[in-house]
């Protein structure tokens, strides 16, 4: 699992945080790296240091750039694993933007521009967050010419095709929003596998889907049965087209074993060498089993620079079976582990003193590894929109067997914060000046708190009841929402007890009052400026948070525990009574636990269809009016840093980091120097 900014848990950035502490003191930390890149539609895109990276010996350097340039080669993955046509469209632009000469200040142009870098964020014609398709701003006529204005050889077209045959093909494909609308839909009621128009399966319902994996055994020590491939019809037959070394998707997968292989090779000790070398064997293989004793491996691994390269979440699928591509290679930060570790070494305190049902918590709490990371580059599903917290392996019986990894990616939170502290957003939504005070003084820890409890203590906890199978298959569809929910509530539960402070944590509990403040003022309102009027809510994480808030409101309403106030012709949520809150975030708590433990699909469809997916139009439209005026954008990812082998013959003397600053000219690097797959796979 990953969490999100602390508008969320687990997956990708937004301005709708409130920690406005400014950070720009961090020791390690140039405080003056521009920290702001371009912007363009409604995307900020920002930069991140990697401190310690110069400090680290030689050995670790270039296990680093081993890793990094693994993690970088199986970028064209997730294009495909969004939409069969991604890989297309993508060069298709890169063609276009690399190669036209034509006037590049007009309009036209500019709109263009934006829909390139609109493309590249989102890996794929899909936003990354709403999962909407969205077109060029530019006419079809306009993109048409620019087309036949390129080097029209870089173009990839079908063997004999003319530029003509080959515009006329992508028209609907890039202009028409009724062709794959939607890249995951998790509409109630529907086929979600038909209506999803992601490349995990293609030509089978959802019916048959559940049917074929149905036969498998999911129970126990069991594999995640088609996490690493696309299930489809061929001549009547259903087949898994696995993703593998001289399977699907071959071509990046031999690139990223040759660079595991040689990653191998400078491990820091036999534990991390053992763990790549599994991870090479699933690679070639693609068997499930060795990918979870490479998990097992992994947990077991204590080394300074860790990666994570894989099909690992699986929100892009609307049934939670296929993994998407992502990779994230960092070094340990020191200094900050400290906090993780110290929540991280109470776990077992932690799930004693749960409100959950006793018979849904774990007698033995095994080796949860707490830490914080510097990234050193992400691609994939992890970019350019990023984690901020992650909780691997997602396999429950690992979990509970062999422990698991907890980790807060330091840096990212860093230029996070620096960004925040200037965003005006506390400022027009907090109640009052007392509530924004104690935010602009406590929200950066106590969002930094709240995601490392999520994905430490929150995603570790509780267990399955004995004979129920996995969540994929008893919550189905709703299953990611009310796990992120189940996890955002350990950390909602925790961040209000006076053991944080005595283990040394956090101040007081004023730090955990700003937590409620932010959680619900988000919840319920300020997470909504992601959203167009008129639309629902159907991102996991959104849903997650909104049901969680919406919940605690009605549950709390008679005692007005929380409640929407009017001042001036503003609305805001004020918290009345925390303890109280507290309270009601237990008892939800233990029934979404229930739920998860006992597989009752109804009851957490009802949770999620009642309290996370409507949007009250009104209010709606009086956020969006206010956060215009903040001109500020709803969502941020990251240019990623570059690193650089010096060379002193055939062999590396050193790696340097580079800090590049435009994301356009970095995503056309990326095209030419990691596009290793053809166009249809």
């Amino acid at each position: 699992m990953s969490t999100q900014l602390f508008t969320s848990s687990c997956n990708s950035s937004t301005t709708t945080t409130t920690k406005t502490e400014t950070t720009t003191t961090v020791e390690g930390y140039d405080s003056t790296f521009n920290v702001m890149a371009q912007s363009f539609a409604d995307l900020q895109m920002l930069r991140y240091q990697v401190p310690g990276f110069n400090g680290l010996s030689l050995q670790r350097k270039k296990l680093a750039y081993y890793l990094y340039e693994a993690g970088l080669s199986g970028r064209d993955m997730i294009y495909d694993q969004k939409s069969k046509y991604g890989l297309m469209l993508r060069k298709t632009i890169e063609a276009v933007y690399g190669s036209y000469k034509g006037d590049k200040n007009s309009d036209d142009w500019k709109k263009f521009e934006v829909y390139c870098g609109r493309f590249w964020f989102s890996n794929g014609n899909h936003h990354h967050y709403s999962n909407e398709k969205f077109i060029p701003e530019c006419s079809y006529e306009y993109f048409s010419g620019i087309v036949k204005a390129a080097d029209t050889t870089q173009l990839p077209k079908n063997s004999g095709e003319s530029t003509d045959a080959f515009l006329a093909r992508i028209k609907p494909i890039v202009y028409d929003l009724k062709f794959e609308p939607k890249v995951v839909d998790q509409r109630p009621n529907i086929d979600n596998i038909v209506n999803s128009s992601n490349n995990f399966y293609e030509g089978v319902t959802q019916k048959e889907v559940e049917d074929f994996y149905a036969k498998f055994d999911t129970k126990g020590n069991a594999p995640s049965w088609g996490l690493n491939s696309k299930l489809m019809k061929e001549n009547g037959q259903i087949t898994e087209h696995t993703w593998k070394s001289g399977g699907m998707y071959g071509a990046a997968i031999d690139k990223i074993i040759f660079w595991l292989e040689k990653a191998a090779t400078v491990a820091e000790d036999s534990v991390q060498k053992k763990s790549l070398d599994l991870l090479v064997q699933y690679y070639k293989t693609g068997d499930l089993k060795t990918w979870d004793d490479y998990n097992i491996a992994w947990v077991d691994s204590k080394s300074r620079i860790d990666a994570v390269v894989g099909f690992i979440e699986v929100y892009l699928d609307a049934i939670g079976k296929k993994g998407s591509f992502e990779s994230t290679i960092s070094l340990k930060d020191m200094e900050e582990t400290k906090r993780i570790e110290a929540i991280a070494n109470q776990a077992q305190w932690f799930e004693d003193n749960s409100p959950i049902m006793p018979e849904h918590k774990k007698k033995t709490v095994k080796g949860i590894t707490g830490k914080a990371i510097t990234v050193i580059v992400e691609s994939g599903d992890a970019a350019p929109s990023t984690p901020i917290g992650i909780n691997l392996p997602n396999a429950e019986w690992i979990r509970k067997e062999h422990g698991s990894k907890s980790v807060s990616l330091s840096n990212i939170i860093h230029s996070y914060n620096v960004v925040s502290a200037k965003s005006g957003l506390v400022d027009e939504f907090a109640v009052n000046d007392t509530v924004m005070q104690r935010m602009k003084k406590y929200g950066a820890l106590s969002s930094d708190l709240h995601t490392d409890m999520h994905e430490c203590i929150g995603h570790a906890s509780g267990q399955i009841n004995p004979g129920v199978e996995t969540t994929d298959k008893t919550l189905k569809n709703y299953a990611s929402c009310l796990e992120e929910a189940r996890a955002d509530l350990v950390g909602l539960y925790y961040i209000m007890d006076k053991k944080l402070v005595d283990i040394g944590v956090m101040p007081s509990l004023e730090v955990g009052e700003a937590g409620y403040d932010n959680y619900m003022m988000n919840g319920l309102m300020t997470q909504l400026t992601r959203l167009k009027p008129g639309e629902q809510l159907e991102e996991a994480h959104m849903r997650n948070r909104a049901l969680i808030a919406h919940w605690a409101y009605e549950k709390g309403k008679k005692d007005k525990v929380v409640a929407f106030v009017t001042k001036n012709g503003k609305t805001y949520v004020q918290v009345n009574d925390y303890n109280k809150l507290r309270d009601l975030f237990g008892q939800l708590l233990k029934e979404i636990q229930r739920i998860k433990s006992e597989g009752d699909y109804n009851a957490g469809k009802n949770l999620v269809e009642n309290y996370g997916v409507k949007v009250d139009a009104k209010l709606h439209k009086e956020i969006l009016e206010r956060f215009a005026k903040l001109n500020i954008k709803p969502y941020r990812g990251f240019i990623q840093p570059k690193l650089v082998p010096v060379m002193s013959g055939n062999d590396i003397s050193d790696v340097k980091v580079e800090y590049p600053d435009n994301f356009f000219t970095q995503m056309m690097e990326y095209g030419k120097n990691y596009g290793f797959l053809p166009v249809k796979n």
